[in-house]
């Protein structure tokens, strides 16, 4: 496994836009089954507004639950907006990993689900 500078040298910014993936681009993956939804907030977060279809794994539990993690989807990491989703991407990819951050993170996706929308998400 390369190390974490290694990860950060070889980063160009070419390579930026890979590391996001656009609400529409992550349904139909997801609906493909090619994507899951890693939700990275806090249970005190998840508890007042969850999202039933994520994977919650808290970032200050990832290292201790990677085994719970698919190496054969992409992960779209996910908070309100994108910080810690951020900070998840990198530490997944440096283990190995094909993350991304959800663009505009979970406020953009409930956006787009909202009202009727909901149902363009395959949840069987």
């Amino acid at each position: 496994m390369q190390s974490y500078d290694e990860m950060v040298r070889k980063t160009v910014i070419k390579d930026v836009p890979k590391m996001k993936i656009d609400v529409e681009t992550f349904i139909e993956k997801y609906n493909k089954n090619e994507a899951i939804l890693l939700d990275i907030r806090y249970p005190f977060e998840t508890k007042v507004w969850g999202v039933k279809f994520a994977k919650e794994i808290p970032y200050n539990e990832l290292p201790d639950r990677l085994s719970e993690l698919p190496k054969d989807k992409v992960l779209v990491c996910a908070c309100p907006i994108e910080y810690r989703a951020s900070m998840a991407k990198e530490y997944l990819r440096f283990k190995g990993y094909n993350a991304k951050t959800l663009n505009g993170g979970l406020l953009a996706l409930m956006e787009r689900l909202k009202g009727g929308k909901a149902k363009d998400v395959n949840l069987s």
